[in-house]
């Protein structure tokens, strides 16, 4: 099945995760990804290991299949040029270079746009392209750490922690994919392209948006609160005699269910505990209340008797675990590269029920050259 993209050429001048995932989930949508690297060693993921698989890291191979790599030195007139004339026919191009770097190589959106009306121009950058952190670097647990993410991650009395996700380098991805998409669908009215921004440090600004709102509101700083929520009770994880769970009732009616299986349907009643902002406010009294409930019995009972009383609730697996289960197995989230045979996860969204294959091999660096550059094979040695 062709992918809904299909005919929309992509001009990718990234490395690392959030702008080749860009690059990657256009490409598994069916667009044609022209990922643009450097001559000596290309796109730094590829040395990001071990492991290796045909001599670039899994690391890489995780963000840039569906992709045709070229090299190119952005500081050689010459081949601005020949990216340049990549750009005359493109609908996207996708950057994510220090801030001033584009501009100083003369590939900035205002001459590529000038080259071609049509272009979607998307740039990815860390902490923006403004203001005095525009020209610092950023990877994921930076932006973690400075955006507030990071301050709310963890137990109260424990240091701050660090999410192992990069969840502001892929998020930000997907922010400039939603943000390509509805460029096109702009120019389909206007004829004319766009330029599109969105940065690291917007994404985790996003994130933090519930807590900021608190602050703008009340001024005082959110504390942190584990696995707990900081308005919901029980909505956190729990022990029990043999291993973690979470319970998530979210509502007064589901908070009924869960203390009538956990044998104490007095807690509904008790004033502490009868509403949400009830329990919010005396957290600390119900957790202490239901912990020992939950320890005497192992995770498989209460999982299977909130489960028929239909209190949400699942344990906390690791990642062998839940490769291990049902679901995972029926959401068939894992796709099998071509040439290589390297099982990866897959594209998180279907199209007429078929979630995307990849057509394209993770592309060796420089190896189509000769294709897309008529006739200039010379790949890094």
């Amino acid at each position: 099945m062709a992918g809904p993209l299909a005919g929309i050429k992509v001009i990718e001048i990234a490395q690392a995760i959030a702008g080749p995932m860009a690059g990657m989930i256009l490409g598994d949508m069916g667009a044609d990804v022209i990922k643009v690297e450097k001559h000596d060693g290309g796109d730094d993921a590829r040395h990001w290991g071990p492991p290796f698989i045909e001599g670039d890291s899994l690391f890489f191979h995780g963000f840039n299949r569906n992709k045709r790599s070229v090299t190119l030195d952005i500081k050689s007139p010459d081949d601005v040029a020949r990216l340049k004339e990549l750009v005359k026919d493109a609908d996207i191009l996708i950057q994510n270079l220090r801030s001033g770097v584009v501009a100083s190589c003369g590939i900035g959106p205002d001459v590529m746009c000038a080259i071609n009306p049509r272009l979607i121009y998307c740039s990815v950058w860390a902490f923006g392209k403004t203001g005095p952190l525009s020209k610092e670097p950023g990877f994921d647990p930076l932006l973690q750490a400075y955006g507030g993410v990071m301050s709310l991650t963890g137990r109260p009395d424990d240091p701050p922690a660090f999410c192992a996700p990069a969840i502001n380098d892929c998020a930000t991805a997907q922010w400039c994919v939603i943000g390509a998409l509805a460029a096109l669908q702009q120019r389909a009215v206007t004829g004319k392209g766009c330029v599109i921004d969105t940065s690291l440090f917007d994404t985790a600004i996003g994130w933090v948006g519930t807590q900021l709102n608190g602050y703008l509101f009340s001024g005082e700083a959110p504390p942190r609160h584990g696995t707990a929520s900081a308005t919901l009770a029980p909505y956190q994880v729990f022990e029990t005699a043999d291993r973690p769970i979470v319970i998530a009732a979210g509502n007064d009616r589901l908070f009924a269910k869960c203390a009538e299986v956990l044998g104490h349907p007095e807690w509904s009643v008790d004033p502490r505990f009868a509403r949400v902002r009830d329990r919010a406010e005396h957290r600390h009294e119900l957790v202490a209340l239901i912990q020992p409930v939950l320890a005497a019995r192992p995770a498989a009972d209460w999982l299977s008797a909130l489960k028929r009383a239909g209190v949400p609730v699942s344990p906390v697996n690791d990642i062998p675990e839940l490769a291990a289960t049902e679901q995972f197995a029926a959401a068939d989230m894992i796709r099998t590269m071509p040439e290589t045979g390297l099982k990866v996860a897959g594209l998180p969204i279907m199209f007429d029920g078929q979630r995307p294959h990849p057509v394209l091999n993770t592309p060796k660096l420089g190896a189509d050259n000769e294709e897309v550059l008529g006739g200039r094979a010379d790949a890094a040695e």
